[in-house]
């Protein structure tokens, strides 16, 4: 099969899967420029305690050192934005845990492009060292706003990525060059914590992180500026005008469950793990644990 045909029909049965676009790059090392802003960006401690993001950068800078064998890279945006939110946990979580059905739909993917042409890959989804948006963008799927997140033109940002690695050439997209940001920065201005600025990111100071990946005492005052938001936070996202195109996610996973969709303000705060874990058992907010959701909870307790 030529390349081309077989490039459609990959794009066609992620489309059949439920992804929302799929873009494809040539599997190679990424720019100097994007390692030059990664290492300095560590160096300087920006990513705070996510130790992980040190490690395996041979792999990280090139894909092919990660999948041995790797010409394709194929990029799936996977929708997530909920037809009704959870006061209190970023909605990106209050549906299952992304990374299985993310991966699950991957290899399904492969398993597809198998079938007609022998073909070995591996399916990855926020869960090995892959510069998941710089390999969007390289795809043609969109552009890394000030946020820091993946922006598709006309669907805002309210997405998962995957990436599926592949040791078949295929026809490449074009690049996404262009930046629709504008002069805009209300993702800026509306960070609680001055996390974003034009030129950078700091993790350190991200809701994000200090109430998922941060362990031990949160800084003092940091209550204050949760709002509402006892895990992760999204006003970047909110702020977004690109955002006003999102529509409602038709998987039914990342829709939140009737139990928690019951739960009230007040239920927050004499949650149990016995619930916690009923609630979350299989969902993203499983990764902080219940004793630091309450540490989260506890601290909006008293300072609200």
């Amino acid at each position: 099969m030529d390349r081309h045909r077989l490039t459609q029909q990959i794009k066609a049965e992620a489309k059949s899967l439920g992804f929302d676009v799929c873009g494809i790059a040539k599997a190679e090392a990424v720019s100097k420029e994007t390692i030059t802003y990664y290492s300095h960006w560590t160096c300087d401690g920006k990513h705070g305690t996510m130790q992980y993001l040190e490690r395996n950068c041979d792999k990280r800078f090139d894909p092919t050192v990660l999948v041995n064998g790797c010409r394709s890279i194929i990029v799936v945006a996977l929708n997530y934005a909920p037809r009704q939110g959870i006061e209190g946990i970023s909605r990106y979580a209050i549906g299952e845990d992304y990374h299985k059905i993310v991966k699950d739909k991957l290899y399904k993917l492969l398993g597809t492009i198998d079938a007609v042409i022998p073909t070995k890959g591996r399916a990855f989804c926020d869960s090995a060292p892959v510069l998941e948006k710089y390999w969007a963008v390289m795809a043609g799927i969109g552009w890394i706003g000030r946020n820091r997140q993946l922006t598709i033109p006309g669907k805002g940002s309210y997405f998962f990525l995957g990436e599926l690695l592949i040791d078949r050439e295929l026809e490449y997209d074009t690049p996404f060059t262009s930046n629709h940001c504008g002069n805009c920065n209300k993702c800026i201005e509306n960070c609680p914590t001055g996390a974003l600025c034009k030129e950078s990111f700091d993790a350190r100071k991200c809701l994000s992180y200090l109430t998922i990946e941060h362990r031990g005492e949160l800084p003092e005052n940091i209550g204050g500026k949760m709002g509402k938001c006892f895990y992760g936070c999204d006003r970047c996202l909110e702020a977004c005008p690109h955002n006003r195109f999102a529509t409602p996610s038709s998987t039914p996973q990342f829709q939140p469950s009737d139990e928690l969709k019951q739960m009230k303000w007040k239920d927050w705060h004499s949650l149990t793990e016995e619930k916690y874990h009923k609630l979350f058992s299989r969902s993203a907010v499983e990764r902080c644990g219940y004793r630091q959701l309450m540490r989260n909870i506890s601290i909006m307790k008293t300072e609200n």
